[in-house]
């Protein structure tokens, strides 16, 4: 706290300080919710990459947990709607691991980003992608939703191929290459999340 803080007691004041202080908590949200997915393969990969920083709480965020149903299907009542929301409140930021179906993402994560509005907004996030181009067009796509969830997307965007980081198209075996790459995104996450938190 400033000198005049301490001097008038100015709670505004120690309230910035300690949210600059306190570690910011990511999401590193998995984007699919097929049988068979490896996903969680990439996800627990990131994951690992991310906890050896030791700048962020970092934790896996996969939406077939949430049970959601179709958007707009039901009253909304489900109680997996209002734990979404409760989560992503919590978050400062995302990494979603994104996997390209028909040149776009997949249907379950379209409607899990639906599903919220306010928790999204003034955040920022990642995207770590894979497929048969390396996911760039299922990426394309949803730096287009995020802008309209007032999510910041950042520019560093490993990108993984099914034909060389990954073995039979089911075993994830990443390039060397990649980590730095992951780091980087992780830089950016971390410094734009952090700004964006001082205005929420």
């Amino acid at each position: 706290m400033g000198l005049l803080g301490r001097l008038f007691g100015d709670s505004n004041t120690n309230s910035k300080e300690e949210k600059t202080m306190t570690k910011l908590n990511i999401g590193i949200i998995l984007g699919s919710t097929r049988q068979g997915r490896v996903s969680p393969q990439v996800g627990e990969w990131v994951k690992g990459i991310a906890d050896k920083r030791g700048d962020a709480n970092y934790e896996i965020v996969d939406i077939a947990d949430f049970n959601l149903p179709f958007l707009g299907t039901t009253d909304g009542s489900e109680p997996g709607i209002a734990e979404w929301n409760g989560k992503l409140a919590n978050l400062d930021g995302f990494v979603f691991i994104v996997q390209e179906y028909n040149h776009s993402i997949t249907g379950a994560l379209k409607n899990a980003l639906d599903f919220a509005r306010e928790a999204w907004n003034d955040k920022a996030a990642g995207i770590v992608s894979y497929g048969s181009t390396g996911g760039a067009r299922a990426a394309e796509h949803l730096r287009g939703i995020m802008g309209e969830l007032k999510i910041a997307d950042v520019r560093t965007h490993p990108t993984l191929s099914l034909f060389t980081d990954f073995v039979n198209g089911s075993e994830f075996k990443p390039a060397e290459l990649h980590l730095t790459n992951v780091n980087a995104m992780l830089d950016e996450v971390n410094a734009w999340s952090g700004a964006l938190k001082t205005i929420r």
